[in-house]
């Protein structure tokens, strides 16, 4: 089955994105550290810092691309979002200058919600889950002929988001021997397994409490699953999407489950020893190192995506 995303698409997406609003996305910094470092024994550990990108997030690449992508109508721009996705379109939305209205779940975070807002986005509340925030959002646009923006199974946002696989291979001459991708709907592991096409070891991980890529490549097709968990605002959709699918089934080589309280852990490590605030679903990379549901050769070089910020600072401390 040939890949909904490819390589070409994604250096058409740098491509439309350099001629974007000037300095609103950012090249983030790539901290290469000794395993030692880390308290692993793998030779090196990548840190791709993508929490320090505008918006907090990895978002900001897929979204603003899926507006420079398509034409933006009066009533501006519509989308469902667990919170990220959100924050990015508005953030996106805003440097266009355009209107953006957001759909967001009773899950989603105070924090993230006080971010929408204060970005100009007009927020709505609904339903519990993500997928209920999603139909609500469908009927709206359906009202208002805004432009729909996908929080992860769009071409446009999957390329985009593939545009940090390349930049991070530009920073360091080359790709490291494996990458450790958080999954939550499969935009920003669809992208980056398209990026690297087979050239490195590219693992999923999801939290054990929503388990939406690791369950469907066990029923060998997407299916709906239940989700939960701490890193639920962020991975909680409840479908892996079809282009992610497509584009895994090539070039992913494991799917991995990580319990909530490694996550807790691991995003608690980061800031104890590093510095580094994340939210929850940016330290399953080092959650599955520390936990040893990923065990790297003493030779690897394992490269970790921060993918999200956007945290309360209070769940830190």
């Amino acid at each position: 089955m040939p890949a909904a995303v490819t390589r070409a698409d994604i250096e058409a997406a740098h491509a439309r994105l350099r001629q974007g609003p000037a300095n609103f996305l950012r090249t983030t910094p790539l901290w290469r550290l000794p395993g030692a470092a880390l308290g692993l024994a793998c030779a090196e550990v990548w840190l791709k810092l993508e929490q320090l990108q505008v918006s907090g997030s990895f978002k900001a690449r897929g979204m603003l691309h899926r507006l420079l992508a398509q034409p933006i109508p009066t009533a501006g721009v519509i989308m469902a979002s667990g919170g990220n996705a959100g924050i990015a379109t508005a953030a996106a939305a805003q440097a266009l200058g355009v209107r953006c209205e957001v759909f967001v779940p009773t899950i989603s975070s105070p924090a993230k919600q006080a971010r929408l807002r204060a970005l100009g986005a007009q927020v709505q509340v609904v339903g519990a889950a993500y997928s209920e925030a999603l139909a609500a959002c469908m009927a709206r646009q359906q009202e208002t002929g805004a432009l729909l923006t996908h929080a992860y199974d769009q071409p446009e946002v999957v390329a985009g988001a593939g545009t940090l696989a390349r930049e991070l291979e530009e920073q360091a001459g080359g790709l490291p021997d494996s990458l450790l991708v958080s999954v939550g709907g499969g935009g920003l592991i669809g992208g980056i397994a398209a990026w690297c096409a087979g050239r490195c070891r590219v693992v999923a991980l999801e939290p054990a409490l929503a388990p939406t890529l690791f369950l469907a490549r066990e029923a060998g097709a997407p299916v709906d699953v239940e989700v939960g968990g701490v890193a639920a605002d962020s991975l909680g959709a409840k479908r892996i999407g079809e282009i992610s699918w497509r584009v895994t089934q090539q070039h992913v080589q494991a799917a991995l489950l990580l319990d909530d309280g490694a996550i807790r852990q691991a995003q608690q490590w980061l800031w104890r020893e590093l510095r580094l605030a994340v939210e929850p679903a940016a330290a399953l990379g080092l959650a599955a190192l520390q936990s040893g549901a990923y065990v790297p050769r003493a030779d690897e070089r394992v490269g970790l995506v921060l993918c999200g910020a956007n945290v309360d600072l209070a769940a830190l401390a």
